[in-house]
């Protein structure tokens, strides 16, 4: 296999990198901010807020990545009648897309915390809110803590399919490179390779934290 174009198009896959790891982070970052809302949204007693949050979450997670990047992409330019920069709108997506995902993952980490630690917060005079805040929430975090990682490696992967609209992530790049050598499969190749690397090292990063916040529980 002739990797010989490398010395002439790495930059090519440096800078398509860069652009895959900000749409992952930002995705993830904006994802579980708006997801903490949503999940919130969803436990809460407020029937029209659970509707709305259980409403977002089905439709996000009942139709493609790809249609949402469409809608996103070319509606949200002419709905709000501003320019934006291809990269924002990708991460908007991704984002939106994530916060489902992430809404539920968060749901279900609040839902795993004893519910005696409420009901001990409660007993103690402290407001529902900041009992949530500052006993439920941080607890839930830990517990989630491998979920998200594992959403954000998948948000890596799926991040892929921004090139379809023609933001220059990685796929986009390694695209160009095929077009532009007439070599259809080892600039693909390369590209595995780097996704490939940035996800298994995330993995055993993941690993190596989930195994301090054990070694940490043992401790106590």
């Amino acid at each position: 296999m002739d990797f010989s174009f490398m010395h002439k198009y790495y930059q090519f896959y440096i800078d398509g990198t860069v652009i895959t790891l900000l749409l992952s982070f930002f995705g993830v970052l904006c994802g579980v901010v708006l997801g903490v809302f949503l999940a919130l949204m969803k436990l809460s007693r407020n029937s029209m807020l659970k509707l709305l949050a259980s409403a977002y979450i089905e439709l996000v997670r009942g139709t493609p990545l790809l249609v949402q990047l469409y809608i996103v992409y070319y509606g949200l330019p002419k709905l709000l009648g501003w320019d934006f920069a291809d990269l924002t709108l990708g991460i908007v997506a991704v984002s939106l897309n994530s916060a489902a995902y992430v809404a539920e993952i968060i749901r279900a980490g609040i839902q795993s915390v004893d519910k005696g630690q409420m009901e001990a917060a409660r007993s103690l005079g402290m407001p529902h809110r900041t009992a949530m805040t500052y006993i439920i929430i941080p607890q839930a975090i830990k517990n989630i803590l491998p979920a998200l990682g594992n959403e954000f490696i998948v948000l890596i992967k799926e991040s892929a399919i921004v090139s379809v609209v023609g933001i220059h992530d990685l796929m986009y790049k390694a695209d160009t490179v095929r077009g532009n050598t007439y070599r259809p499969f080892a600039p693909l190749l390369v590209a595995a390779a780097i996704y490939f690397t940035i996800i298994f090292g995330l993995s055993k990063l993941l690993a190596y934290v989930e195994g301090r916040m054990r070694t940490g529980d043992s401790s106590i």
